[in-house]
């Protein structure tokens, strides 16, 4: 790592903006606690205002706890076009700076910054610059971290939320990981967290002092990539065109169903995703998904996957859907267990080179 250039990377996320976006289009919702979400019991939020979530209002949380957390929410149905239009002028923003852009979703993105189209002296400087020509083209504001990689330059551009910046110099980054909580480590959810927590581990230094190969031993490349990133070692690049590592779909029941009455949507949900795995290998007909995966969230919102790797790819609509209603059976909850959601997707992408894409589904 210290042989390499190094990287100048920007993490840049716009603050709450699903219910920024809400509250700059409709002065009467400014300073009130606004939840991004559909009304109704099967419905989750897709945003909150920082007013609601000084209530504890959160995305992806039911939309009727967060109605119970904060009665006087106003609830806006979410507007996507709208969204994309604005995610559109701040990209527009982004190009200006550099073309190494990686956008995660419609309001974050990573910018490679090493080599700048605009070298105003310093990482640092260049999002200033952008975040003022957010703030002054779009109303809205957003937050950065800039550091040597993707994994720092995340975690930082949550450090002064709202409307801030946090830079990690390199002379900081073994300091300043070494007491991060492992909670803070993208990927590592509640389940995981627990896990380690069993292991007396709960800081990255924790991670360290245990070392690369007993983490590895008990989660295979996960383990390995854990004690990389407690190291703050990230090596990833920043992609400009990022190949599809998932296809999938999903879809909330109007009411909760039992498994053995989740077949028809499975094989309806197969139908979609395969109809966009067609799409994909028309574009891509040499990257080929091998593992087909059941998502499903029980009644009280646990969610669980399960997931099978074969010998050989499914080869056609039926097979996934196939394969995917014989996942049910390794579900292991009881059988009077009622359903919410399910979904399935193909994953493990094989990339022309015989290197496998993968990453977490429905995520």
């Amino acid at each position: 790592m210290s042989e390499a250039p190094q990287r100048k990377i920007i993490h840049v996320d716009m603050d709450a903006f699903y219910a920024s976006v809400e509250q700059r289009d409709d002065l009467a919702l400014r300073g009130k606690p606004v939840v991004v979400a559909w009304r109704g019991p099967r419905s989750v939020v897709c945003a909150a205002s920082y007013e609601a979530r000084v209530f504890g209002v959160r995305s992806a949380m039911p939309a009727v706890r967060a109605e119970r957390l904060c009665p006087q929410a106003v609830f806006v149905p979410p507007d996507f076009a709208r969204y994309k239009a604005v995610s559109k002028q701040v990209r527009g923003v982004f190009e200006r700076y550099t073309d190494r852009i990686e956008p995660l979703s419609l309001d974050e993105a990573y910018l490679d910054v090493t080599a700048p189209k605009r070298d105003l002296g310093s990482a640092t400087a260049i999002a200033t610059e952008i975040r003022d020509a957010i703030r002054e083209e779009t109303q809205l504001t957003a937050s950065a971290g800039i550091a040597p990689n993707k994994f720092l330059a995340k975690i930082a551009s949550d450090w002064n939320k709202p409307d801030g910046q946090f830079v990690l110099k390199p002379a900081m980054v073994d300091a300043f990981v070494a007491v991060l909580p492992v909670g803070k480590i993208p990927g590592v959810g509640k389940v995981m967290e627990a896990k380690l927590a069993e292991l007396g581990i709960a800081t990255c230094a924790d991670l360290r002092a245990f070392g690369e190969a007993p983490l590895e031993a008990r989660f295979g490349r996960w383990g390995r990539r854990l004690h990389e990133l407690s190291l703050g070692i990230d090596a990833r690049e920043v992609q400009t065109e990022r190949p599809t590592v998932q296809i999938s779909s999903e879809d909330t029941f109007a009411s909760d169903l039992p498994l053995d009455a989740l077949e028809p949507h499975i094989r309806r949900l197969a139908a979609s995703t395969w109809a966009g795995y067609l799409r994909e290998r028309a574009q891509h007909p040499d990257r080929v998904a091998r593992t087909v995966v059941l998502k499903l969230k029980t009644a009280d919102f646990r969610t669980l996957t399960r997931s099978l790797t074969g010998a050989e790819p499914p080869t056609s609509e039926h097979a996934l859907a196939q394969t995917a209603c014989d996942l049910r059976a390794r579900v292991g909850l009881p059988a009077g267990t009622r359903y919410r959601l399910a979904g399935v997707g193909l994953a493990g992408f094989a990339e022309p080179d015989g290197s496998a894409a993968q990453d977490d589904l429905f995520a």
